[in-house]
């Protein structure tokens, strides 16, 4: 016989199709971090540093930067928040730090959220945001900041405009990573 003569395999219909096994509900908990959170928030950070845009920074940040971030936070009562997976993965994290360090600026932060790869497009962005906001509101805070890059981030711009974010300024050409100048994009949001 000839390949040509050879028939198609006919699709049986929905009904007799074999199940197609469920995808896993993507399921975690959202908790404040502990020391033993670090090296994974670490790992996800520097995945960011190296791959992206949306982090200026250029140069990994070390297990004992974080640790001292931490401690910092910790004094201060601000929110540091993990996502973990049932199997104690870490998924993402969220923290709320100061937004400048002169003492009148205390009751207005800086958010910061970042996924795992893994984590992304699920849902936890918007879940970190929500128990971070809730976390910054139940800890006195008055106004959260994001910073967010002009270039590769947009599902944060629109993330944080679903959440009440309004943008009050536009910094052009402030950071330059990968050889191109990119921007920020400035957003507010009052707790109260």
């Amino acid at each position: 016989m000839l390949e040509e003569e050879y028939q198609q395999r006919r699709v049986p219909p929905p009904h007799l199709r074999p199940a197609q096994p469920a995808e896993p509900p993507f399921e975690y908990v959202i908790r404040p971090a502990t020391p033993a959170d670090l090296p994974s928030v670490r790992e996800i950070y520097n995945y960011y540093v190296a791959n992206s845009t949306v982090t200026f920074d250029e140069d990994a940040m070390s297990l004992r930067e974080w640790r001292q971030k931490y401690a910092m936070l910790d004094k201060l009562g601000l929110p540091f928040l993990v996502a973990e997976s049932p199997s104690g993965q870490l998924l993402g994290y969220a923290l709320a730090a100061p937004w400048r360090q002169r003492r009148a600026y205390r009751y207005t932060v800086e958010n910061s959220i970042y996924l795992g790869p893994a984590a992304s497009g699920k849902g936890l962005g918007r879940a970190l945001l929500t128990a971070l906001i809730d976390a910054a509101t139940a800890a006195g805070l008055r106004e959260m900041i994001a910073v967010i890059a002009d270039q590769g981030a947009e599902a944060s711009l629109a993330l944080h405009e679903k959440f009440g974010f309004v943008e009050i300024g536009r910094m052009g050409r402030v950071g330059f990573k990968f050889d191109r100048w990119l921007g920020t994009v400035l957003l507010q949001k009052n707790l109260r």
